[in-house]
C-alpha cells in the first residue's frame, strides 16, 4: 500500500485535504470544485493539475492538435503534447466556451479536450453558459447547430472549478468578517444548479492558511510523487477497462459500474445510510461510488471498502453541507 501523505483518519489541516482531492481527481478523471476564500490558493492548486496528470498518448495528441488547427490556433507548432489548460473568463459567451460562428469552430471546452477547462469564480459565469456544459460534461462531445450544418467536436474534459463560499468571499475565515446575510449566501449559491453540481465529482473546502503553514506544508508531498501515485492508479483502470470505450473511474455508469464498483456489505450499509441523511440524488450516489472506486485503486485495494466511501462523501462538501 502506498505511503498515503494525507491520512484519511485524521482531521485534514491546511491545504492537505484540497491537495488529497487533486491526487483523487487526477488518478480517476474527476471533475473538481474548489470552495474557498480569496487567496487561498484555490489558482494554485488548479494549475498544478496538468503536471500530476499521465502524458499524452499518440492518438490524444493527434485529437488535440487537430482540434487546435480546425480552431485556428495551432501557430505552426507541430504536434501538441502536453495536456491542455484553458481558463476563459467569467465574461465569456455560450458560443465562447461551446463554439459557434457562421462556420462553427470549436469553443474552449473542446480546446481543452483531453487536459483541463478550469472556471475561475464560477458563480459569477452567466446561467446559460454554465448551463451548456451539462451536455460535454455528460457526453464528451459538443454539437453546434446550424442552419445549413451541424457540426460535433469532441469534448473530454476534467472540469476544475473554483468559487467563493459567499459574495464577499469570507464565510468562515478565521480572518476576515463575513459581511454577508444567509439569503445573499444563497441567492449566490443558487446560481449553480443542482444538475450541474451532480457533474461535478469532488466538491471541497480550501481555507485560508498563514504562508508560514503553507510552506511548511509544501515539503509534505511533491507533484512528481503524487504523479507517480496517479500513475500507478491509471494503470490499474486501464488493466481493468482494457477493451471497454473508456479508461478511467470517472465514466463508470450502469451496468459497468455494478461490475467494476464491487462494495463490502458494511460498505453498502454505509452508503444508503449516508444517502438518506444527506437527501442525494441518484446521479450524486454515482458519484461516490466512483470516487471511492478511485481511493481504492491508490490504495491498491480490489473491493471498494467503509473507508473509501466515509472518504469519497467527505469531498462532496456541499452535498454535507445540506445537512446545515
Amino acid at each position: 500500500m502506498r505511503r498515503n501523505v494525507f491520512h484519511r483518519n485524521t482531521r485534514p489541516k491546511g491545504q492537505a485535504h484540497a491537495k488529497r482531492a487533486v491526487e483523487i481527481a487526477a488518478a480517476g478523471g474527476h471533475n473538481l470544485l474548489f470552495i474557498g476564500p480569496p487567496g487561498s490558493g484555490k489558482t494554485m492548486l488548479a494549475k498544478r493539475i496538468p503536471t500530476v496528470l499521465p502524458p499524452l498518448g499518440f492518438d490524444e495528441a493527434l485529437e488535440v492538435t487537430t482540434i487546435y488547427s480546425v480552431a485556428g490556433r495551432l501557430g505552426g507548432a507541430g504536434l501538441l503534447t502536453a495536456r491542455p489548460f484553458r481558463s476563459p473568463h467569467h465574461t465569456i459567451s455560450d458560443a465562447g466556451l461551446i463554439g459557434g460562428g457562421s462556420y462553427p469552430r470549436p469553443g474552449e471546452v473542446s480546446m481543452a479536450h483531453r487536459g483541463v477547462l478550469f472556471l475561475d469564480e464560477l458563480p459569477e459565469f452567466k446561467k446559460s453558459v454554465l448551463e451548456v456544459l451539462r451536455q460535454p460534461l455528460e457526453d464528451g462531445r459538443v454539437t453546434i447547430a446550424r442552419a445549413a450544418m451541424s457540426l460535433s467536436y469532441p469534448a473530454d474534459v476534467m472540469l476544475v472549478a473554483a468559487m467563493n463560499p459567499c459574495p464577499c468571499g469570507y464565510l468562515g475565515d478565521e480572518r476576515h468578517a463575513c459581511t454577508c446575510g444567509e439569503a445573499e449566501v444563497r441567492r449566490y449559491r443558487s446560481r449553480l444548479s443542482g444538475p450541474l453540481l451532480d457533474r461535478i465529482d469532488l466538491q471541497v473546502e480550501v481555507p485560508a492558511v498563514p504562508y508560514k503553514e503553507l510552506r511548511a506544508e509544501a515539503s509534505a508531498v511533491t507533484s512528481e510523487a503524487m504523479r507517480e501515485r496517479v500513475l500507478a492508479a491509471r494503470a490499474v483502470q486501464a488493466a481493468r477497462y482494457d477493451g471497454l470505450p473508456f479508461s478511467v473511474n470517472s465514466k463508470l455508469s450502469g451496468r459497468s459500474l455494478s461490475q467494476f464498483c464491487a462494495v463490502t456489505g458494511e460498505g453498502h450499509a454505509f452508503l444508503d445510510g449516508a444517502v438518506r441523511r444527506l437527501g442525494l440524488s441518484a446521479r450524486a450516489h454515482t458519484r461516490i461510488l466512483r470516487i471511492a472506486r478511485t481511493i481504492a485503486d491508490l490504495d491498491a485495494t480490489p473491493d471498494v471498502r467503509v473507508e473509501h466511501l466515509a472518504e469519497a462523501v467527505n469531498l462532496r462538501n456541499l452535498d454535507r453541507q445540506r445537512l446545515a
